[in-house]
């Protein structure tokens, strides 16, 4: 183990944000989207970990509860003796919108601190602990390795595959200007579905899985369409539908509510402008993103 004195004393990491599910691919499938947060871990004297990020009350408790939670099993895993820090997160993800501001916090601040203990941890142990940490790995997964994942956990451990996607690609990204409760919107999911239901969604899954290790994206259309979550989420986004066939009617190949809402995203490869104009007007009081796929995942700095 490395003395401290010859360990760096501040160490960012940045980490994309995500859209998970697409649709049938319920806590399964998810995109790393280029929209970033970044976290800045400072070593400091005591233990602990001090937000110094502006933010409320109410929301410093809850995320130095969640930090804390991530840096008490990062020392643990990594076998080093804990140390106060200083963290600070800041970038262009946004909190409540199902574009993976928590595992941007969480995998943030374990790359951070990985960096400040001499990298102990490799890439998937990172993975494995977000996973743990986020309770599924739909978010973590492309937040830790970029591009297109489909994961979930096999006897007790997170398992992924990642697929490149074509630079032809643009996530449409419409963020209304109100925020969905996680917890809310699971609560909405019933606890089991009639047998075409789940044939339905497994036989989707399957095909975007297929088209995205292809990179046949046109294989795509229709297959974004879902019975498991999204409607039953619509009572808490009810403009969801008319948006995504807003999307698809100006060109786009199909969409999706970005994991549990409120953002809205449709992928296409043609016309994105003339698709998120479309979008906007089935939604107004929103903000529109046109974005890339990530290639890198997690980078350490």
């Amino acid at each position: 183990m490395p003395a401290l004195r010859d360990l760096p004393v501040s160490a960012t990491a940045r980490v994309p944000g995500t859209t998970a599910n697409l649709g049938p691919g319920f806590d399964t499938l998810g995109i790393a989207l280029r929209l970033y947060n970044r976290a800045t871990a400072t070593r400091v004297p005591g233990r602990g970990v001090t937000l110094t990020s502006p933010m409320s009350a109410e929301g410093r408790a809850a995320a130095t509860a969640m930090l804390t939670e991530a840096a008490r099993l990062f020392f643990r895993t990594a076998r080093f003796p804990a140390f106060g820090v200083s963290l600070e997160l800041a970038g262009e993800v946004p909190i409540a919108r199902g574009l993976g501001s928590s595992v941007t916090a969480r995998l943030g601040c374990l790359g951070a601190l990985n960096q400040l203990c001499g990298n102990p941890l490799s890439r998937e142990h990172l993975f494995q602990l977000v996973s743990r940490l986020e309770g599924h790995p739909d978010n973590a997964a492309p937040a830790v390795f970029g591009g297109f994942t489909a994961s979930t956990v096999v006897a007790g451990t997170a398992r992924t595959v990642r697929f490149p996607i074509p630079s032809t690609a643009h996530f449409v990204t419409l963020v209304p200007r109100f925020e969905v409760s996680t917890p809310m919107a699971r609560k909405l999911v019933p606890d089991s579905f009639s047998k075409s239901d789940t044939v339905h969604c497994l036989t989707r899954v399957a095909l975007i899985t297929a088209a995205f290790a292809s990179g046949n994206l046109e294989m795509l259309r229709g297959c974004f369409d879902d019975r498991i979550h999204q409607p039953y989420r619509e009572a808490l986004i009810p403009q969801l539908s008319r948006v995504i066939r807003a999307g698809e009617r100006a060109g786009a190949i199909g969409g999706w509510l970005s994991g549990s809402g409120s953002t809205i995203i449709c992928l296409t490869q043609k016309h994105p402008d003339a698709v998120a104009r479309a979008m906007h007007r089935a939604l107004p009081d929103s903000d529109l993103k046109v974005l890339g796929a990530d290639s890198k995942g997690l980078v350490e700095s």
